[in-house]
C-alpha cells in the first residue's frame, strides 16, 4: 500500500499490514542498546487492532492526496507508538498490573519493571522523532512546517489527556461516580488519543476552520467513546484467549464502567447510540467515508 490509491476493498487489513511495515521501518531507525531493544519490538510489534494508524489512512483517503501520504504515514506510526507506550505503563504493578497483553506476557512480565518503564518512556520520545522527520517522504514538496507543528502539538495534547485520563480512572476505582464523570475519564483516557489519530491526518488536507474538521471532530468524539464503551462490555462477555489480554479484570479491581453504572444491555444501547453519533457525522462526506465506515462498523461488532 505504497500510495491512498491502492489502499484496498480490504482496509483494515490493509492498514494493519501497512502500519506493520512502517512500525518496523520507524523502530530499525533508532539505536537502543539490549535489553531495551527487544523490549520496544515486544511492545509494538507483536499486533493489535491498529486501529488508530486505521483512522489515520482513512481520513487521508478523504482527500486523493498522495504529497501528503508520507506525512500520514508519520502521523500513523507516531499514535501508535504513544498508544503502545501507554499500555506499557498502563500495565505495570503500579497501575492496572495486568500479566498478558495481545496475548503475550506484558513488557515489564517479559522484561522487568525496569525495563518496560523505560521502555515506554522512550517509546513516547520516538514518537515525536518520527513526526517530525523525512521518514517516508520521497518528495522535495510535502507539508509545511506549519502543519508538523500543529501535529505535534496535537500529539501532545491528547498523550496529556490520556495521561490525565489514567489518573481519574485509578481514583475512581471502588467507588460509584456518575455518567456525566465516567465520559470524563474516557474522553481523556481513550477518546483524545483516538480523536488524535483523525486530526493527525486532517490537518494535512483541510483548514482547520473547514466544516470537514468539524464534522471529524463529531465523529471522534462519538467513536472515542464508543471505543471504550465496548471494550467495557467486551470486559464482561468476552474471554481472555479472544481478548488477548485478562477477562473480568474491571469488576476485580471495582473500575467505574458503563456496564456497572448503566448495566450490560444498557450499556449495549448506549454503544449502538454512539455509533450512529459517529455515522451521522459521517454522512457529510458521503462515498468518500467508506474507509471510515468500515472502522466504525468493526469497532462495533469487533470481539476483542
Amino acid at each position: 500500500m505504497s500510495s491512498l490509491a491502492e489502499i484496498s476493498s480490504d482496509f483494515l487489513k490493509s492498514a494493519q499490514h501497512q502500519i506493520q511495515q512502517d512500525l518496523k521501518l520507524a523502530l530499525d531507525s533508532f539505536s537502543v542498546p539490549e535489553p531495551l531493544r527487544e523490549a520496544i519490538y515486544h511492545a509494538v510489534m507483536l499486533g493489535g487492532k491498529r486501529v488508530r494508524p486505521a483512522l489515520c489512512y482513512a481520513v487521508g483517503g478523504l482527500r486523493n492526496d498522495n504529497l501528503k501520504w508520507a506525512a500520514i504515514r508519520r502521523a500513523a506510526v507516531a499514535v501508535e507508538l504513544i498508544h503502545c507506550y501507554s499500555l506499557v505503563h498502563d500495565d505495570l504493578p503500579c497501575m492496572d498490573n495486568d500479566s498478558l497483553r495481545r496475548g503475550q506476557p506484558t513488557c515489564h512480565v517479559a522484561f522487568g519493571e525496569d525495563t518496560a518503564l523505560l521502555a515506554g518512556d522512550v517509546l513516547q520520545s520516538m514518537a515525536y522523532e518520527v513526526l517530525t522527520s523525512q521518514l517516508f517522504n520521497q518528495s522535495v514538496s510535502e507539508v509545511s512546517d506549519r502543519i508538523v507543528l500543529q501535529q505535534t502539538r496535537i500529539l501532545a495534547t491528547a498523550s496529556s489527556k490520556m495521561v490525565n485520563g489514567q489518573m481519574l480512572d485509578l481514583q475512581a476505582e471502588g467507588i460509584h461516580v456518575n455518567q456525566e464523570h465516567l465520559e470524563k475519564i474516557h474522553h481523556n483516557k481513550t477518546g483524545a488519543l483516538i480523536s488524535a489519530a483523525i486530526t493527525l491526518a486532517a490537518v494535512t488536507i483541510f483548514e482547520s476552520s473547514a466544516i470537514e474538521m468539524t464534522k471529524l471532530r463529531e465523529f471522534g468524539q462519538a467513536i472515542g467513546l464508543a471505543f471504550q464503551v465496548q471494550d467495557d462490555i467486551l470486559d464482561i462477555v468476552a474471554e481472555t484467549s479472544v481478548l488477548g489480554k485478562t477477562a473480568g479484570k474491571d469488576v476485580q479491581v471495582e473500575k467505574s464502567t458503563y456496564p456497572a453504572l448503566m448495566g450490560l444491555e444498557e450499556a449495549k444501547v448506549y454503544a449502538n447510540t454512539l455509533h450512529q453519533r459517529a455515522l451521522e457525522a459521517l454522512a457529510y462526506f458521503g462515498k468518500d467515508a467508506d474507509q471510515l465506515h468500515q472502522i466504525t462498523q468493526f469497532l462495533l461488532k469487533r470481539e476483542s
